[in-house]
């Protein structure tokens, strides 16, 4: 982060310093997570469903912290009166603001300094994939900012961009929307150079209307770029690729996909356990590249992530060599772990929605050809009144695959189950448990050598405990991804 004083802070924010707040003190980083406050750190207290961060706000003093941004002024008690205070209306919004006017001060350097050139990728499924796939092709170039795990909200977003500095080259933003407008905002506070739409899908329907109404909120940011920006668009998938009409004249157009039209494209794709090689093309250029990522599915996400490199001027080259070496970065999303007696465990318990669900079944088959082949699947969360039907149909495909062992876990997901069952499930095929801990219980007593397991469930249902519990029992591991963590 660039230093700022709290005086300017304030002046961004639009705040007023109170308590024992000085004008000069100097801010050089931002927190939202008491525990993570440091020397020099502003904490932003966000009042949350469960959690009110103005509790704790005396603990992120102690560590350090010479700011704290509230929503109320200090108690008169002696107590919080003594704390460093910046006061807002709203700390949430106030983070935004504050993000914007960092971005804008680093985006407005001159030309002979280094600016962030912006990237924001959205989608209903691969944001996160594909945001790690461009932060690592970016990163060889010069130093790059990008979102940890999937902070990709009006919390997690902004306190990205404030982890920008003035030698910040590239600064790859993940924009999730779980309502309208949601895309909007998070625009208004990192307008995107290139703007990547992957997938209109299956997620969060509940809070749009329906698919349709995920499909306006995606191409919503769009309307966010500049003249001379670039939109890059999925032509694979027919919502996405109808957004070219909405883009604004003045701005280009690339496409990505399998389509033979498609301006980024794949040609001689081969599928091997799992993982997949092709040729990257663009125009008369052509290059190979073989995935490390596990699953079919990640073409997209790479497709995207090279159209997007192309259009802010890699070369098809490095493109391709940099796609071939990147591995899995982010918690829990299809990380692969050798375990002891031959099983391979397939960690995707980060987020789940009937197009993820689908794509990591039918990686576990591809993976698990010629072994036992085991899903233990949780809620797909936020997917309104079609949620029974779809929960239905992810354990029926389960069946259709031949995944020899299905075991589905919480009640909101029992649909899963019974979808098994009457898809012709037999006997000890599928079977149904309340909590994680009753599903490690399961695994320990039916587990077999050799087995390839996969967890996956929306990050509420907790499965990522399960997962973390069994790599834990396991002991060392091999692994192909990343370690294991906790999302916050």
């Amino acid at each position: 982060m660039i230093a700022l004083t709290a005086g300017e802070a304030a002046q961004l924010v639009g705040g007023r310093l109170a308590g024992s707040a000085s004008t000069d003190t100097v801010v050089t980083s931002v927190v939202t997570d008491s525990r993570e406050a440091g020397p020099g750190s502003l904490f932003v207290a966000i009042r949350g469903e469960r959690l009110d961060g103005h509790a704790h706000a005396a603990g992120a003093v102690e560590r350090g912290a010479v700011l704290v941004l509230a929503d109320h002024e200090p108690g008169g008690d002696g107590g919080d009166a003594a704390l460093p205070f910046l006061v807002v209306p709203d700390t949430t919004a106030a983070l935004g603001d504050l993000a914007r006017g960092v971005l804008a001060r680093l985006r407005s350097r001159s030309a002979r300094e280094p600016r962030p050139h912006v990237v924001a990728v959205t989608g209903s499924v691969g944001k996160t994939t594909t945001k790690d796939l461009l932060a690592h092709l970016f990163s060889a170039q010069g130093p790059t900012v990008a979102p940890v795990r999937s902070f990709n909200n009006e919390v997690g977003l902004p306190v990205t961009v404030l982890r920008c500095d003035e030698s910040t080259t590239d600064l790859v933003l993940e924009m999730g929307a779980d309502a309208p407008g949601n895309i909007d905002y998070l625009t208004r506070i990192a307008p995107p150079d290139v703007a990547c739409v992957l997938v209109v899908g299956n997620a969060h329907l509940a809070g749009m209307g329906g698919v349709d109404g995920v499909a306006a909120e995606k191409a919503s940011i769009l309307a966010a770029l500049p003249e001379g920006g670039t939109a890059v668009l999925n032509a694979d998938d027919q919502r996405v690729r109808a957004m070219a009409e909405g883009v604004t004249p003045g701005r280009r157009i690339l496409t990505f996909g399998r389509a033979a039209d498609a301006d980024v494209r794949a040609d001689d794709i081969v599928v091997r356990q799992a993982r997949v090689a092709f040729t990257l093309v663009s125009g008369a250029e052509r290059a190979p590249v073989a995935l490390r990522l596990v699953g079919e599915h990640h073409l997209t996400n790479a497709l995207a992530a090279a159209a997007v490199a192309l259009a802010s001027g890699l070369g098809l080259a490095d493109v391709a060599t940099g796609l071939s070496s990147a591995g899995a970065a982010s918690p829990h999303r299809m990380a692969v772990s050798e375990l002891g007696d031959g099983v391979t465990l397939i960690d995707d318990s980060y987020n789940a929605n009937p197009d993820s669900m689908r794509a990591a079944l039918k990686a576990l088959v591809a993976l698990g050809r010629g072994r036992r082949t085991v899903a233990i699947l949780g809620e797909m969360r936020e997917l309104g009144p079609d949620s029974l039907l779809a929960h239905d149909a992810i354990g029926r495909l389960a069946v259709r695959l031949d995944v020899d062992r299905l075991l589905v876990v919480g009640t909101p997901a029992r649909a899963m189950f019974t979808g098994a069952l009457l898809e012709g499930s037999f006997g000890e095929e599928a079977a149904f448990v309340e909590t994680p801990d009753d599903a490690l219980a399961w695994w320990e007593a039916n587990r077999q050598p050799g087995d390839v397991l996969l967890v996956k469930s929306s990050n509420g249902a907790e499965l990522y405990r399960l997962a973390d519990d069994i790599v834990a029992a396991s002991g060392p591991t091999s692994k192909t991804g990343h370690e294991p963590e906790v999302p916050q």
